[in-house]
């Protein structure tokens, strides 16, 4: 399929620039492949969909609060830094983005914080926008990242901080509720609309929990720039799946139960390792799999999913799972009934 043919008029006011009061309040879509019929639900409504024995996949990657706000040396200016990764953590290595990009050269010191108790020395220059930067602390790795988690604020999407600042909510807001395993630089959205009061009934009902680990990349929010989709690199991920997860799942599967996956990472995470048999299996390490039409899953046969931005590798995987024609028309129908879209917007299931 081409690029091109996941073009759709997204309004600006569906934009979500603010979570649901509530968790689980939001609507839901709900998309029945078998019958090609849509419904029109709140999110708590979902227990209605699943029974004693099946499964629901989540993944518990947590947000890092990766962006800073620092001054340039000398100058005083502004700068943005996104720290995307940790490369060296006895040295202080990070892949980071940086904004305004034009200001900042190799050498240039960038002070952090209301004392200037956090400096960074640019020690290399890797794509127009990117850089490496290195930490002068002389302190403990624990309290070098706990100085960063309190000065750093939660990466909001690009479409949410141009229309509004980030607020003290978002840091609790912009995480789910089974988020543990710090890593990733953008939140698995769908994951949002789970409360602790909503999971404990789905519990009461014999619905089990299974966990994945994908540390979101910004890779994500990337816009694809080849018509061809065959010829798109996406970037690598870091994942982990274990044995506890292969065995609920796999339990599921083999009693014919519905399995679904929270996500599209996380559905990006169990397509990553299966096995001949069409199993789910243990695996640590990086993927880069990029899923669009058509394409034959294997773990899940259900799937929950926010409504996502025209032409992405999101919006992509979840046309894969539903159907091309079938998700296209339900995304015609979402703005026509003025459902919320991106980060803090609406739910959909497909089933």
């Amino acid at each position: 399929m081409k690029l091109s043919q996941f073009r759709f008029h997204l309004p600006a006011e569906l934009i979500a620039l603010h979570p649901a009061q509530n968790r689980d309040q939001s609507r839901m879509m709900v998309l029945d492949r078998k019958t090609q019929t849509i419904q029109h639900r709140q999110f708590t409504d979902i227990l209605e969909y699943f029974d004693d024995g099946d499964v629901m996949i989540l993944n518990n990657t947590k947000v890092f609060p990766a962006l800073l706000t620092g001054e340039k040396e000398k100058t005083g200016a502004k700068i943005t830094v996104f720290l995307l990764r940790e490369l060296n953590p006895e040295s202080r290595l990070w892949d980071v983005l940086v904004d305004p990009a034009r200001k900042i050269r190799i050498g240039n010191k960038l002070y952090f914080g209301n004392d200037d108790s956090l400096v960074a020395e640019v020690i290399d220059n890797t794509t127009s926008r990117g850089r490496t930067i290195r930490f002068l602390y002389d302190g403990s790795h624990d309290d070098f990242i706990r100085s960063i988690e309190a000065m750093g604020r939660p990466p909001l999407p690009d479409e949410i901080q141009r229309m509004r600042e980030i607020v003290p909510e978002d840091r609790d807001r912009y995480q789910t509720i089974f988020a543990k395993n710090v890593g990733a630089v953008a939140a698995p959205t769908a994951g949002f609309h789970f409360s602790r009061e909503l999971m404990k009934r789905l519990e009461l009902k014999g619905i089990s929990f299974a966990e994945v680990t994908l540390h979101v990349g910004i890779g994500n929010f990337r816009a694809i720039e080849v018509e061809d989709l065959s010829k798109h690199k996406p970037d690598s991920e870091e994942m982990i799946i274990d044995e506890e997860c292969t065995r609920i799942v796999n339990k599921a599967k083999e009693n014919k139960k519905r399995v679904c996956a929270v996500g599209t990472t996380t559905v990006k995470a169990i397509e990553s390792s299966v096995t001949i048999g069409g199993l789910l299996k243990p695996y640590k390490g990086w993927t880069n799999r990029f899923i669009f039409p058509p394409y034959n899953f294997n773990i899940a046969n259900s799937m929950v999913t926010n409504f996502h931005s025209p032409q992405s590798p999101m919006m992509m995987q979840a046309t894969a799972f539903a159907g091309y024609e079938f998700l296209m028309n339900a995304y015609r129908v979402a703005v026509e009934e003025k459902y919320n879209f991106l980060t803090y917007g609406d739910a959909m299931l497909i089933i």
